[in-house]
């Protein structure tokens, strides 16, 4: 049966007292499912429950994320999820900019393009264009310093590894950075931009082609022919508009955090949970989450 799942930000908002009947009404079937006490509850409804726009945003504005699924499996094989403001707190360009002071312009430039109002390619080689001199060593630092896991990061990893999962880190950023963040949480592999270099810094170029759209939808269907998995047993999470392919691709594609734009085109938001969201949503309990 489909299932209908309220996700809240436990440091913010309590569920005990809210009922899924409050969302579902009739269409609820089944006594609710708690998979962590007072901020994530599961249960399942009728094929005749419609979660509209109106019902989505009154629930929003109680700081409740209500997501419907529809039947069939919901435990997913395979993770692929963007890096920047998805698997780690900032976006990486904009750290490197910052560096190289031009931050400000960069980030600028960064939003609009997350949102969809600026080709990302372009958008990408006008950024990149900025950086040029700026010493290779400084993404040490920036990641040494400036660079943070999503909360609950490592554990949407270690779960899904504990349950059989394979990981992709698929990026629109860049090499330098994907292969440490793989590395610190686990994934399998990752793909991103790799940023010309000569004579130690950065030459100000991107090395063709660059990883976009359409080459995160790509890696969902190269992965998932290669493992020998449907499309429907892939989970995709991201926030900007070059991850909105892969994510109406996935079986399950998650808006984390996401641009307004971006939010508006997917069904399964996440605005008040954090990556364990993503882990709920397929029916992990609490005492089922790995914790590393």
């Amino acid at each position: 049966m489909p299932l209908l799942t309220l996700i809240s930000d436990p440091s913010a908002r309590d569920l005990t007292a809210t009922t899924p009947h409050e969302v579902g009404g009739a269409a609820v079937s089944s006594e609710p499912r708690w998979l962590r006490p007072g901020s994530a509850v599961q249960v399942a409804v009728g094929p005749q429950l419609r979660l509209d726009e109106d019902l989505w945003s009154a629930w929003q504005r109680r700081g409740v994320d209500v997501v419907l699924q529809p039947d069939g499996p919901h435990r997913r094989r395979v993770l692929l999820a963007d890096m920047d403001s998805t698997m780690i707190e900032q976006e990486c360009i904009d750290e490197l900019a910052a560096q190289a002071g031009v931050g400000e312009q960069v980030a600028d430039i960064t939003a609009r393009a997350m949102n969809g109002e600026l080709d990302f390619a372009g958008a990408l080689h006008e950024r990149v264009a900025l950086l040029r001199g700026l010493p290779v060593g400084v993404v040490d630092t920036v990641l040494a310093e400036r660079i943070t896991p999503m909360r609950g990061g490592p554990e949407l990893l270690a779960t899904m590894a504990a349950a059989g999962g394979y990981a992709a880190l698929v990026s629109g950023g860049f090499t330098l950075f994907t292969r440490v963040v793989a590395e610190r949480l686990g994934f399998d592999e990752h793909r991103a931009n790799t940023l010309a270099v000569a004579d130690g810094r950065l030459t100000g170029r991107v090395v063709l082609p660059v990883v976009g759209q359409e080459a995160k939808l790509r890696a969902l269907e190269e992965i998932s022919a290669r493992l020998g998995v449907r499309h429907e047993d892939v989970v995709a999470v991201g926030d900007g508009a070059n991850d909105l392919p892969m994510l109406r691709a996935a079986g399950l594609g998650v808006a984390l955090h996401a641009k307004p734009a971006v939010a508006r085109q997917v069904p399964v938001r996440v605005n008040h949970g954090d990556l364990t969201a993503v882990l709920y949503l397929q029916g992990y309990a609490d005492e089922e989450i790995v914790r590393p």
